[in-house]
């Protein structure tokens, strides 16, 4: 199952609290912060909204 676009419209980063968009695959979020442009990870479909467990865009 999906990650629902009303959960996608709640999430936000938990660094800058910034919006974050779904990849096309749905196994991460990305940051809309030009700035900030961490990408958090989807597991079992669950989004891992933590900064240690992200990664930064390149």
């Amino acid at each position: 199952m999906p990650i629902s676009p009303e959960l996608l419209e709640i999430l936000r980063c938990p660094k800058c609290k910034s919006k974050v968009h779904i990849d096309q695959e749905q196994t991460t979020l990305t940051c809309e912060n030009a700035e900030c442009r961490l990408v958090y990870p989807i597991r079992d479909e669950i989004p891992v909204m933590l900064i240690e467990e992200a990664t930064v865009e390149k």
